[in-house]
C-alpha cells in the first residue's frame, strides 16, 4: 500500500476544508444565497494581488488569462518583447503569434533569469514596444525572474506595459501589483491557491485598461471589458466554476488567516530547506543563482536519468513530483513547495529521494539531505 503525496508545481494538494467546500450543494450563480460568496472572492483577490483594481476571473486554466492579456490590450501589428526562458515563456511569443502580434524574443539560457539590461536595451533602442511580456516563475526550470527591476525600468516607458505571468508565483513569494506598477498579473487556481484547475485570473492596471478601449483583435469569452462591467455589478458574464469559487472562498480565508508575510516567509523557508537537503546530496541546482521559491529544479546526477527519478519516486514511494521538459527533458526533476506545503512533506520527499538515488546507483549517505534539511526547518 502507498499513500500518495503531490509534490508537483501544479495541480497541488488541496487542504480538506476546501474539499469540503466544493463538496457543498451547487447554488445557482444568479441566486441570492451566491452573491455574497462573489463578494467576498473579490475582495480576497484584490487583497492577494495586492491591488486596488478588480481581478477578473474565468472558467479556465491559467493559459486562458494569458491569452485574454494578449487579445485585451495588443493591436494586430503591435510590437512586444517577450522574455522566453523556458516552456512558459515560449508561451506567452505562440500567443503573440497567434493574434498577429509581432514579438521581439529574448532568449535566456534555460535555468538562468533575464537580465534587466536586456530589456532596457531593446526598449531603448524601440520605444514604441507596447508590452513586455515574462513570468515571475518560470515553473519549466525553476527560475525566479527579477519582476520589481524590471517593473522599474519599464514604467519609464508611458506607453509600454508590463505583463507577468504570476502563476507559478502569486501567494509564494512578494509581488505588490500596485506597489511596483506591474500592469498585468495573472493567476491560475491549482498552485499557492489550493484549488483543483479551472480558474484564471487577472488583475490589469489603470494603463492597461485604457488600452483594452483600443485593442482591435478578436476576443469572445476572454473579453475582459465585458466580464469587468459584470463584476462591478457582483456578476459574471457567463456561468462560473460556481463549485470552484466555493473553494476558492474557503482557501483564501485560510491565507488571511496566515497573513502575507507568513506566507511568504513559509514557502521561503520550504524551498531553503529543499535546496539544503539536494545539495547536501551532492546534487546541483539547475537555477542556481536565481532559484524560485516555488519549485527547485535539480539536475540529475550524471548517468542517471531525471525521468527515472520522477518514475521510482512514484511507483516505488507514492510520490509525484515533475521532471524536465523538451531541452531539460531527462536532465532535470523538479521537487514543489507552494501552496498547501508544510515541513513534513519536505521531510518525505528528501527522504524518499535518497533511497531512489541509491536505489538508481548513486549513493547518498542516508539521513545527509535530511539533516541539512531539518537545521533549515528548525530555524526561526
Amino acid at each position: 500500500m502507498k499513500k500518495p503525496l503531490l509534490l508537483a508545481p501544479g495541480p497541488t494538494p488541496i487542504p480538506e476544508s476546501v474539499l469540503l467546500a466544493m463538496a457543498q450543494p451547487i447554488l445557482h450563480h444568479r441566486a441570492p444565497q451566491f452573491l455574497p460568496v462573489l463578494e467576498e472572492v473579490r475582495a480576497g483577490l484584490k487583497w492577494l494581488f495586492q491591488t486596488k483594481n478588480e481581478v477578473i476571473i474565468f472558467a479556465s486554466s491559467g493559459t486562458g488569462a494569458m491569452e485574454g492579456a494578449v487579445c485585451n490590450t495588443m493591436c494586430r501589428g503591435d510590437k512586444a518583447i517577450v522574455v522566453r526562458g523556458g516552456k512558459f515563456g515560449e508561451r506567452w511569443a505562440e500567443l503573440c503569434e497567434a493574434y498577429g502580434v509581432r514579438a521581439t524574443n529574448i532568449d535566456v539560457a534555460w535555468g538562468q533569469a533575464v537580465d534587466p539590461a536586456l530589456i532596457e536595451s531593446t526598449l531603448k533602442s524601440d520605444p514604441s514596444y507596447k508590452a513586455v511580456f515574462l513570468q515571475a516563475t518560470e515553473t519549466s526550470t525553476g527560475v525566479m525572474h527579477p519582476v520589481k527591476e524590471l517593473s522599474e525600468i519599464v514604467r519609464h516607458y508611458e506607453n509600454t506595459i508590463l505583463v507577468v505571468d504570476a502563476i507559478t508565483a502569486l501567494g509564494v513569494f512578494d509581488i505588490p501589483m500596485d506597489k511596483w506598477g506591474l500592469d498585468i498579473v495573472v493567476g491560475g487556481s491549482q498552485k499557492a491557491l489550493m484549488l483543483p484547475p479551472g480558474l484564471a485570473f487577472a488583475a490589469l492596471s489603470d494603463r492597461a485598461w485604457s488600452l483594452t478601449e483600443k485593442s482591435d483583435l478578436p476576443k469572445y469569452y476572454f473579453n475582459f471589458k465585458k466580464e469587468l462591467k459584470n463584476l462591478t455589478k457582483n456578476q459574471t458574464a457567463y456561468t462560473p466554476a460556481v463549485s470552484l469559487i466555493m473553494g476558492l472562498r474557503e482557501s483564501l480565508k485560510m491565507l488571511k488567516e496566515e497573513g502575507l508575510e507568513k506566507i511568504f516567509a513559509r514557502h521561503d523557508r520550504l524551498a531553503r530547506a529543499v535546496r539544503a537537503g539536494v545539495k547536501a546530496m551532492g546534487l546541483e541546482l539547475y537555477a542556481p543563482e536565481s532559484p524560485s521559491n516555488a519549485v527547485t529544479a535539480i539536475m540529475a546526477p550524471s548517468g542517471i536519468d531525471g525521468q527515472a527519478v520522477v518514475k521510482n519516486l512514484r511507483d516505488q514511494h507514492g510520490i509525484t513530483i515533475a521532471g524536465g521538459q523538451d531541452q531539460a527533458k531527462g536532465k532535470i526533476f523538479r521537487i514543489a513547495h507552494l501552496g498547501y506545503f508544510v515541513d513534513s512533506d519536505i521531510i518525505i520527499a528528501l527522504s524518499a529521494l535518497e533511497q531512489v538515488l541509491n536505489n538508481l546507483g548513486y549513493k547518498v549517505d542516508y539521513g545527509k539531505g535530511l539533516r541539512a534539511a531539518q537545521e533549515v526547518l528548525s530555524s526561526p
